[in-house]
């Protein structure tokens, strides 16, 4: 076999490898998303709708539907992957979230998720707990955590 075409093979070979377990972008090369939501793997949702995620972190339900606890977690207000999210999923700015939180923490009702400070500590949180969702940055390696897909 000529050597140009177990170059173009093994190529082949690589990109799809790289494709198939998420160290490539997809092909046309398209860059990561702003931010991915994950859970513990011990989880069967794959798709989960805006509202829950929204009630989810501004803990307006605490269960899953098969009643196990909700535990989110967010990361620090100056992140790109927390405006990103905040924006898109909670259709409110971080200030806005932050003054929800104030306003709940001065009144008695609750308080806010953990905010972590990096994609590999929301990572080893949600590995950790079965109840637990996060999002990372798009380019995060996600350990042992799945990727939901976000239904606006």
């Amino acid at each position: 076999m000529p050597a140009h075409v177990r170059r173009n093979r093994l190529r082949l070979l690589a990109l799809c490898g790289l494709c198939l377990f998420g160290g490539a972008p997809a092909f046309g090369g398209d860059p990561p998303p702003d931010f991915r939501v994950i859970v513990n793997a011990s989880r069967s949702e794959v798709l989960l709708t805006r509202e829950f995620l929204t009630d989810a972190f501004l803990k307006n339900i605490t269960r899953w539907p098969d009643d196990q606890p909700l535990q989110p977690v967010d990361q620090k207000g100056d992140t790109h992957a927390r405006r990103k999210f905040s924006e898109t999923v909670l259709k409110r700015s971080v200030q806005a979230v932050k003054t929800h939180w104030q306003q709940r923490i001065f009144s008695g009702r609750g308080v806010p998720p953990p905010e972590l400070d990096s994609d590999e500590a929301v990572v080893r949180y949600v590995e950790a707990r079965p109840g637990a969702v996060g999002y990372v940055s798009g380019s995060a390696a996600l350990g042992k955590t799945r990727v939901v897909a976000v239904k606006h």
